[in-house]
């Protein structure tokens, strides 16, 4: 029963983050927004070994061989694991019978990863307070969490 609950929530967090990823392009091809800079992401994580784990400005700090590619793995690999959470705290009864509500509540509190340690790390300060409008950039990590949550939804009821 375990690993049925495990794969469930792989299955959601892949299918959350690939819905994340078109809302991206969407959002890319109607409005012109830009979509995220995976690169400075794998950046960010292959300096931490260095122990840098904040950064003014990821963009001045020295490229990595392989960042996009990294940055890309741990999009993923995050998404998988929110995944893979959300099914471990819901268990197998509501996995069976899963609802939107929770999935949506889960993906909207995941933002404080974002904007509490990725955005720092970045050097894009608390919640992208550092950024040019930093409440568009706040109101579309929502949106896209939000989205995330329709698709954890979407893959616990498809799995």
């Amino acid at each position: 029963m375990a690993e049925s609950v495990v794969m469930t929530g792989v299955v959601m967090g892949l299918v959350a983050t690939v819905a994340m990823d078109l809302w991206a392009l969407v959002l890319k091809h109607l409005a012109g927004q830009p979509t995220p800079n995976w690169g400075m992401v794998g950046r960010w994580v292959a300096l931490m070994p260095n122990g840098r784990f904040a950064h003014d400005d990821i963009a001045a700090a020295p490229p990595v061989a392989g960042e996009l590619a990294i940055g890309w793995v741990f999009h993923y690999a995050v998404g998988l694991a929110y995944g893979v959470a959300l099914a471990v705290i819901m268990g197998a009864g509501w996995l069976a019978a899963p609802t939107f509500l929770p999935a949506w509540i889960f993906a909207v509190l995941t933002v404080g990863f974002g904007w509490f340690v990725l955005h720092p790390g970045l050097g894009l300060g608390w919640a992208a307070s550092k950024t040019p409008n930093p409440w568009k950039a706040r109101a579309l990590s929502l949106i896209a969490h939000s989205v995330f949550g329709i698709g954890l939804w979407a893959g616990a009821v498809i799995y």
